[in-house]
């Protein structure tokens, strides 16, 4: 069964409503320029939220360019990392608690992700001069082609309750992975699509 994560938190009542609809992991974003969208949130708020999860609920730190010590405190309290800067494959110590983050486009070729020996490789739409979040969808024929690859492709871009079934019979990730496709205003999730996305990412394959 497909995997879910619901990116973009920032407030406990849609964690909790993420969490109750089955989703596997929630992202929270530190990086500064999500502040635009409204789906920034403070380190300390998140650790609040976190406290209240039930438990078996993975929760992701997703940060752009952080230097290491500050990796290492995220991993002090979430379970992993969700890189999406331009962190170099010698950077990646922790591997196993990370996820490297491209953007499907721009030149990216599948040898130059093979070099990320991270627990999994997330797959974005490619917009210049953005690093992830824009709604845009992302490539499914190559993300298609990176699955064959055999590395856990985490799916983003785009996706919605509608279209997410597709994207999965399609692309066969390992994992989904939503933000803006569930929210109701920027930074705010619309309980009833989060619901939605979630089972239809379930039954799927079914």
């Amino acid at each position: 069964m497909t995997k879910v994560k619901i990116c973009g938190i920032t407030n406990l009542a849609d964690a909790l409503t993420a969490a109750e609809a089955g989703a596997d992991a929630l992202g929270f974003v530190f990086a500064p320029e999500a502040r635009k969208r409204n789906r920034y949130i403070e380190f300390e708020d998140a650790l609040e939220i976190v406290e209240q999860l039930p438990p078996f609920v993975t929760t992701v730190a997703v940060c752009v360019n952080e230097p290491m010590e500050v990796l290492v405190r995220y991993l002090s309290y979430f379970d992993l990392v969700q890189l999406h800067g331009e962190e170099t494959p010698d950077y990646m110590p922790m591997g196993h608690l990370a996820i490297k983050a491209f953007r499907a486009g721009g030149g990216l070729t599948l040898e130059e992700m093979r070099a990320y020996h991270t627990r999994a490789w997330l797959l974005d739409a490619y917009v210049p001069e953005e690093r992830g979040g824009t709604g845009e969808r992302c490539d499914w024929q190559f993300a298609k082609e990176v699955v064959a690859s055999g590395r856990p492709v985490v799916l983003a871009g785009g996706l919605t309750p509608e279209n997410v079934a597709e994207a999965i019979r399609t692309v066969r990730p390992y994992a989904v992975d939503v933000s803006g496709g569930v929210e109701s205003t920027p930074g705010k999730k619309d309980h009833e699509r989060l619901y939605k996305f979630i089972h239809n990412a379930k039954t799927s394959l079914a």
